[in-house]
């Protein structure tokens, strides 16, 4: 896939991954909500490399 095809995917996996943590927290499940904030952070940091490419 190139690079205008992926960045929708990763917006929508930190979207997800930040409505997630959210729940997470709400609920007071700290373990889940720190995973899904690791999650977010990585999906961040390659969208951030994709949109430095090109």
């Amino acid at each position: 896939m190139n690079g205008r095809r992926l960045r929708p995917i990763y917006l929508i996996g930190i979207a997800l991954n930040a409505v997630a943590f959210a729940y997470a927290v709400s609920n007071g499940t700290w373990l889940y909500a720190g995973a899904f904030a690791l999650v977010a952070v990585y999906l961040a940091a390659r969208f951030r490399m994709l949109s430095a490419d090109g």
